[in-house]
């Protein structure tokens, strides 16, 4: 069959067939019937071809603009875009006095464009940078992978740059041209090592640390709080990010500034630390390993915390070598915070035994009761540290003189589960709740703990240890000084805090709801080791002194030695608590002085 032959006749709305059969066809009705012949289906065949490709262009050019049009356009600005950042200021760090404890201070930084590695000269450029800066080659690449090869922003490969580094930068431009120096801000700490472990140091975010913050906005390049309070305060003190948007035209030479964001500084804080009291506590404690805490009995407020050794936390603030780190580890782990860890508490616990034996109402505060050379329980001797007993006597006196055999057995007496609990009470065996991360939770251990432990019930002779602070107890320094708060504020218990709001703190007090006359009982008691007893090195000339001391064995070295006390008697303003590590000789020689220390300086400097 032929191809049909349609012809329009002008005078008509009708079309004819080839044959010309005179059958018309209705063109209003659309009824037009066609054939093909087969010379023509080459053609028929390339159309249908050429219809399929243009659709498929089609449909391409419409993904590529509606489904990815947003991420083409995102590379396409990145490509003609770049964003300098800016980092904030980070809050200051001021005393209660408003003296500044922690602030900074401007120096140079280098900022690398992560899409300039895909340039051909990168890794010429690389090894150029690396040696110019003391960094590895392989660390700049994995700053830049960790930031993301496409990002648009510069991210910082190095900080506190020397004039000589940038001068080095500037001389090798033809390599370095995405190279960006710019000023930047470090952290810096006037003091040095004075109160280095409450105030702790800042650091750049590592790779751990960003994956575990990048929710709460952080960033490669970051500096964060690693310890203390700059890392107990870090939302108050790390700032919000800004940055400057430019343009570049393909050659990289900025056209204009397309928008700035300004850096949003940190806020200041300001700490209930006395830098006089610090100062003067790390003066007293000297280079020997331990620990100071003051604070205020009223509310809690530390006035000092001291841990020795200490180091200097600007060193953290620029690059440290491995010799450095080596010697400060050198000192004896001078990052750990003694003044937060767990030890013996020795006879300062006493304090709790005595509020134990008086609360449990199976000891009233006039009881008297025998000491000997020897208090044997369960098939164990437990001695007198005078080795001969001191006779008949009271709490007042058994505190005054330290008496074990009298507190082995009023701890006999009341039990361990009574004594656990006001141990726990007066909050042993928990953190405190001050704002430093790193503070630990001591230990007070129970049946289930050593069962658990040792696959041991626990015995009697586990009370009456406990009962003299010997034995699993653990308390930390900051928890004795929240101990000796109690007696000295009436019957509290406070939140030991950092964050200089007394209103808040004075509310958060927790009543023990001790009897008046436990209460006065342990206090007469405390006034008398001082006035009298085991503490007389801590007393001050026209200021009333009350307090405890503590002697705690610590196989194989020497003793741990304590001292706890709050002044001035009547009122007390003051608690400050003494821990001298492995020093051998008794708490009221060896860590009373330092308490004097300190409370001298207190009325001194008030």
């Amino acid at each position: 069959m032929g191809l049909v032959n349609l012809v329009k006749k002008p005078k008509d709305n009708y079309i004819r067939d080839k044959k010309n059969t005179g059958d018309p066809i209705n063109r209003k009705n659309k009824k037009v019937w066609l054939t093909v012949g087969q010379n023509d289906q080459p053609i028929f065949i390339m159309l249908l071809i050429s219809l399929f490709l243009l659709g498929a262009i089609g449909f391409r050019l419409g993904y590529l603009q509606i489904v990815e049009g947003d991420n083409y356009s995102i590379k396409a600005d990145n490509n003609r875009t770049k964003i300098i950042p800016k980092p904030p200021v980070r809050g200051n760090l001021f005393d209660r006095k408003g003296r500044i404890l922690a602030a900074t201070r401007l120096s140079h930084s280098a900022y690398l464009w992560p899409i300039a590695q895909k340039k051909e000269n990168w890794p010429e450029a690389k090894t150029m940078l690396a040696k110019i800066l003391g960094i590895s080659a392989e660390n700049l690449q994995n700053i830049l992978a960790q930031e993301g090869y496409d990002s648009p922003t510069l991210v910082r490969i190095a900080r506190n740059l020397t004039p000589q580094q940038i001068t080095a930068i500037e001389e090798n431009r033809h390599l370095l041209s995405d190279v960006e120096v710019d000023t930047d801000t470090v952290r810096y700490y006037p003091h040095h090592k004075i109160g280095s472990h409450v105030l702790g140091y800042t650091r750049e975010i590592n790779a751990e640390e960003l994956k575990a913050r990048q929710q709460e906005g952080y960033r490669m390049g970051d500096v964060i709080g690693k310890m203390g309070v700059e890392a107990g305060f870090e939302s108050k003190l790390r700032g919000e990010w800004g940055g400057i948007l430019l343009e570049r035209d393909g050659t990289g030479k900025v056209l204009r500034k397309l928008g700035i964001k300004e850096a949003k500084a940190g806020n200041d804080v300001t700490l209930t630390l006395d830098l006089e009291l610090q100062k003067a506590a790390e003066k007293a404690l000297g280079d020997r390993k331990g620990a100071v805490v003051a604070l205020d009995p009223r509310d809690g407020a530390v006035l000092a915390m001291v841990s020795y050794p200490a180091f200097d936390p600007n060193i953290f603030s620029g690059k440290i070598t491995e010799q450095m780190w080596q010697e400060v580890q050198a000192k004896g782990y001078p990052l750990i915070n003694r003044a937060l860890m767990g030890f013996p508490p020795a006879s300062t616990f006493k304090v709790v035994t005595a509020t134990a034996g008086m609360e449990s109402g199976k000891f009233s505060p006039k009881t008297v009761l025998p000491t000997y050379a020897y208090l044997h329980v369960g098939g164990t001797a437990f001695g007198e540290w005078n080795r001969a007993g001191f006779g008949p006597m009271g709490f007042v006196r058994a505190l005054q003189w330290s008496s074990n055999t009298f507190f082995g057995q009023i701890g006999n007496g009341v039990g361990g589960e009574t004594l656990i609990e006001w141990s726990r009470k007066y909050g042993f065996g928990s953190k405190t709740g001050i704002e430093i991360p790193e503070e630990t939770p001591g230990l007070i251990a129970d049946n289930e703990w050593k069962k658990k432990r040792f696959n041991w019930e626990w015995t009697i002779g586990d009370t009456v240890n406990m009962s003299i602070g010997q034995g699993f107890t653990q308390a930390t320094p900051l928890q004795l000084a929240v101990m000796f708060a109690v007696p000295a504020n009436g019957g509290y218990k406070v939140t030991p805090h950092l964050y200089e709001d007394k209103a808040t703190f004075l509310k958060k007090r927790q009543s023990l709801n001790l009897k008046p006359e436990t209460v006065s009982t342990i206090r007469e008691g405390l006034r008398a080791v001082v006035a009298g007893g085991t503490g007389g090195k801590a007393s001050l000339n026209g200021i009333a002194v009350a307090g405890k001391s503590g002697t705690a064995e610590a196989p194989p070295g020497k003793s741990h030695t304590w001292f706890g006390g709050f002044a001035p008697y009547d009122k007390p303003e003051i608690v400050v608590v003494a821990f001298v590590e492995h020093s051998g000789g008794g708490g009221g020689s060896t860590a009373g002085p330092i308490v004097r220390e300190v409370l001298e300086a207190y009325f001194k400097y008030k």
